[in-house]
């Protein structure tokens, strides 16, 4: 067994647009210090909390979900020989599940795109070199903004602050990252601050949107 973060007759069915922003925010930090120091056991652990707590799909269905999640970034993760066809197979299988056991109308062709479109995005700003045009934050933060929207059918102009907050998340990662992947390290805190933060205004914005079921 993986040891996965609640037992899984504990994994309750809700709505996406109904979660614990404070959990939500913890368990990606988690999830990123793991990919990061590729201990892949805890990301899974992390992803199963993190799906369980985004999007309520239910005991069975948040696992299979969750692994999903991380074959996507273990093809994503080799620099600079990854997978992106791969990652992008595996975040449409997640989107499938989600769209067809939610209350989420999306295209999950679409979503898939538009989710390993900003992990290029934030690569690219995170290992950019001046041989090439490096993003900014803020195009991370319109390739955020063009994910959220489309997942929630939910207004671009209601989802700027929820993406501002994560791109400044991942700064703290990857100065984190940069500084060595130390556990220890008050990086980690600041980006877990900052992960609340973008998921309390994700709540905000998405509880607004009615739903379609």
């Amino acid at each position: 067994m993986l040891g996965l973060p609640a037992p899984l007759h504990s994994l309750r069915r809700h709505s996406p647009r109904d979660f614990d922003a404070v959990a939500l925010g913890q368990l990606e930090t988690q999830a990123w210090a793991a990919y990061y120091r590729r201990e892949w056991v805890k990301a899974l652990r992390a992803f199963v909390g993190m799906v369980d707590q985004g999007f309520g799909l239910g005991p069975g269905l948040t696992v299979v979900a969750a692994w999903q999640v991380l074959r996507a970034n273990q093809a994503w993760a080799p620099v600079p020989h990854n997978d992106p066809d791969a990652a992008r197979a595996a975040m449409l299988r997640f989107y499938h599940l989600v769209r067809d056991h939610s209350d989420l109308t999306f295209d999950p062709a679409r979503a898939a795109e538009l989710e390993v479109e900003w992990w290029r995005v934030h690569r690219a700003h995170q290992r950019g070199t001046a041989l090439e045009e490096v993003p900014t934050l803020d195009d991370l933060e319109r390739a955020l903004v063009d994910l959220y929207s489309h997942v929630y059918s939910a207004p671009r102009e209601s989802m700027h602050e929820a993406a501002r907050r994560r791109a400044e998340a991942m700064d703290h990662s990857d100065a984190w990252v940069a500084a060595g992947c130390d556990l220890a390290d008050p990086r980690l805190a600041a980006e877990r601050r900052a992960l609340v933060a973008s998921y309390a205004a994700l709540l905000d914005a998405v509880s607004r949107v009615p739903s379609t079921s």
